[in-house]
């Protein structure tokens, strides 16, 4: 292989090793929430150059190793346990990425990650803050996260729905459930 396809194909699995993350959901709300403190959009970029060397460095991996060490960087860098499926998906897709790289299959790259860019959701995450009592002045306010998807713009119900009370057996937290200390009473539905 000549040194400037080497090149070449090394910024083809760059960019498909950006795009992976970037349209990762579970990475996107921690970073957009802070969840990596201060830093935590630049923590998201090194994550890229970490992954990147990673399979470099180890050229046979197996899924689950892959796997292992996107769960750790989450836990590690942004205190967060990925726990909804996304990460043997994002596992996926990078080790066929650094396969198609081993293989010097520029053209396959190329789509791939065209293929995840075309697909990614963007994911918003907001804060919503309840008052828990209309008398404190945001004092004892309890912090909820909300979740929308997006696909190309439109909104998507489908992906992480955030529940809303609709019936009449749905469960309300009541002010004298709330008691000292911030726990609240949890009965069961009847």
């Amino acid at each position: 292989m000549m040194a400037g396809a080497g090149e070449d194909l090394r910024a083809l699995f760059r960019a498909g090793v950006r795009a992976a993350l970037e349209a990762w959901p579970a990475l996107q709300i921690a970073v957009e929430n802070g969840f990596g403190g201060v830093h935590s959009q630049e923590k998201a970029e090194w994550l890229g150059g970490a992954v990147e060397e990673y399979f470099s460095r180890n050229a046979d991996l197996e899924l689950d190793e892959v796997e292992d060490f996107l769960g750790e960087l989450m836990t590690n860098e942004f205190d967060t346990v990925v726990e909804d499926g996304s990460l043997p998906q994002v596992s996926q897709q990078l080790q066929t990425m650094f396969y198609h790289y081993q293989r010097g299959d520029g053209a396959t790259m190329k789509e791939l990650t065209s293929h995840i860019i075309q697909r990614k959701r963007r994911v918003r995450a907001t804060a919503l803050a309840t008052d828990k009592q209309a008398d404190d002045n945001n004092a004892d306010s309890a912090e909820e996260m909300e979740v929308t998807a997006t696909n190309d713009g439109a909104a998507t119900g489908g992906v992480c729905p955030q529940a809303e009370p609709s019936g009449p057996d749905t469960q309300t937290i009541k002010e004298e459930d709330i008691v000292e200390d911030g726990w609240t009473i949890v009965r069961r539905k009847k």
